[in-house]
């Protein structure tokens, strides 16, 4: 006689496979919707069958259908029948359903997962493993997926409970689900706060990553609150050599800074030394850009500054030159996002380095229009008295070839360059005027026409001597227009 596993893989030799469906779709160019929807109409007959291994191999072909634009909201009882298998590949089955075929704001059908997820969990007890561990694990993989409020505010006290679990493969899984939770149930956060942050002293390195992962994605909406925090994520900014986990402090301990501007202060030598020691130029960015930032914060009360400062500057400026002269073009990109956070503590960076110069002029030629818009915004801190005149004549040639809000961000940032703090940098007014009427004549620049007119006027007025050349030339351009 058969047993009953038997049984149930001689029953499904006469059913299509996942894989049979995908070879059935290749092969069926020209009908395959057609072919699709035959196969659709099969899975549902065989959903309705009470032998799980039918009803897991229907279920799975339906989800790659819906990976292709399927809807399989239909089915979505049929996903929690299968996810109570006994069958850890039953099991797995059902819950990749359910993550891509549960829509938890509109599917009555989640809230009947609720005993069977917490049946999961807590077979994953303390001191426990195997099977009911990897259980577990699809449970809170999929409740990441589906959470509602109810939800988190049912299964909270269970995940919780397995930050204790000895496992790192539990324990890293947990964090991560918590934040999901906390997006639905923000409340939760505050039950659970002081366990995220005994997760920092975890003795496992992947656990303490996850922790500082769910940390930093929440401090987005407010670090203040996350102040406490920064003895322990200094620690592991001095401690760490996960390059990855120290992305994610640099970029939280760079967003604590305006909240405590004495942090700045201290960061500064560790982030010098991650800047000139790490190859990694994910983490380089950070460094430098943390650094950016810290910078507008270093002074005191007295107004004195740390007798580092001019090296960490030129540490940054140097690097930041790096990323500017790189061929990625998603790494200038950033030297350049870098250079505009340094410019707002140190304004004359650019006009002491003439190769800093130099790169930022550069950009105006290249390719990618979000790089040529970003090096344009540098360019007032690169502005004086001497080369004022080079800068606007350079930038006309850009005029000319540009099209679009480029053309007009040129034409705004020209007139801002001119008549900074009340034209302090304009020596002859009559080149001035002579730019304004440049600028008239060009087309496609909607929206500055006004300003323009306005700076006419604001010049014949302000400045006596040049009003009759303005005249004159305000007369030739309605003769010859």
């Amino acid at each position: 006689w058969l047993s009953n596993s038997h049984i149930a893989i001689t029953r499904i030799m006469f059913e299509k496979t996942l894989s049979d469906l995908v070879s059935g779709i290749r092969s069926s160019r020209r009908n395959t919707a057609l072919y699709i929807s035959q196969n659709i109409a099969e899975i549902k007959t065989e959903l309705q069958s009470p032998d799980f291994f039918v009803k897991s191999n229907a279920l799975q072909k339906l989800t790659f259908l819906q990976m292709m634009g399927y809807t399989m909201s239909w089915a979505a009882f049929s996903a929690v029948e299968v996810m109570s298998s006994p069958r850890f590949a039953h099991k797995r089955i059902g819950y990749l359903a359910a993550c891509q075929g549960l829509d938890p704001d509109n599917s009555p059908v989640v809230l009947l997962t609720t005993n069977l997820l917490k049946k999961e969990l807590r077979g994953a007890t303390v001191g426990g493993s195997g099977e009911g561990m990897y259980n577990a694990g699809l449970a809170i993989n999929c409740l990441s997926n589906i959470v509602t409020e109810d939800l988190g505010r049912e299964l909270l006290p269970d995940l919780l409970h397995l930050l204790n679990h000895p496992n790192p493969y539990i324990r890293k899984k947990v964090l991560l689900c918590l934040y999901k939770v906390f997006l639905k149930y923000p409340q939760g956060l505050r039950l659970s706060f002081d366990r995220i942050k005994a997760c920092l002293d975890d003795s496992h390195p992947s656990v303490v990553s996850c922790a500082v992962n769910v940390i930093t994605e929440l401090s987005d909406v407010n670090p203040k609150n996350y102040l406490p925090l920064a003895p322990a994520f200094f620690k592991l900014l001095t401690s760490s050599a996960n390059n990855w986990m120290l992305i994610k402090v640099v970029k939280l301990l760079g967003s604590l800074v305006p909240e405590e501007p004495r942090l700045a202060r201290k960061l500064l030598e560790p982030l010098s030394n991650i800047v000139k020691a790490t190859h990694a130029k994910s983490l380089l960015y950070e460094a430098v850009y943390a650094t950016t930032l810290c910078l507008q914060y270093v002074k005191k009360s007295d107004g004195s500054q740390p007798a580092n400062i001019p090296q960490v500057v030129e540490l940054c400026a140097s690097t930041l030159r790096n990323f500017v002269q790189d061929s990625d073009q998603n790494l200038k990109y950033l030297g350049l996002v870098g250079f505009g956070s340094l410019l707002k503590s140190q304004p004359k960076v650019l006009m002491s380095h003439s190769e800093h110069r130099g790169l930022i002029l550069k950009c105006l030629s290249d390719e990618d229009v979000t790089i040529r818009t970003r090096a344009l915004g540098l360019l007032k801190f690169m502005a004086t008295e001497r080369n004022l005149v080079e800068l606007i004549n350079q930038l006309l040639g850009h005029v000319e070839a540009a099209s679009g809000q480029y053309r007009c961000d040129l034409v705004a940032t020209m007139i801002g360059m001119c008549s900074s703090n009340k034209y302090e940098l304009i020596v002859d007014f009559s080149w001035y005027v002579d730019v304004l009427v440049t600028l008239s004549g060009v087309r496609g620049i909607e929206g500055q026409g006004e300003v323009i007119a306005k700076q006419w006027m604001d010049v014949a007025w302000r400045v006596l001597p040049v009003r009759p050349y303005a005249v004159r030339r305000s007369l030739e351009i309605l003769v010859c227009r």
